[in-house]
């Protein structure tokens, strides 16, 4: 028997099969209210190697089909800008 605190779904933010679970059994029967308490998706990888995992962790607890799970949209996070962007120009004359 697979033990589900050793079953890795979401690399990025170690998330376990365990963890998936017991979120969804306490109620969180929605991907973007998983996402918000266990963080898939919102690593480096911005859920292309774990919203697909869950969706179908989901539809399995809750008995539907995965194309009925709606995966959310990836919202990459802004790029960093350097400082020297923002400083002014010291040239005199």
């Amino acid at each position: 028997m697979i033990d589900p605190r050793k079953v890795i779904v979401c690399r990025c933010e170690d998330v376990t099969l365990y963890d998936v679970e017991k979120a969804i059994d306490e109620g969180l029967t929605d991907i973007e209210l998983l996402k918000r308490k266990l963080r898939i998706g919102m690593g480096p990888c911005q859920g292309a190697g774990c919203l697909l995992v869950v969706a179908s962790i989901l539809a399995r607890k809750k008995g539907v089909r995965v194309t009925d799970i709606k995966i959310p949209v990836s919202r990459p996070p802004i790029a960093p800008v350097q400082l020297k962007f923002f400083a002014g120009s010291r040239r005199s004359g």
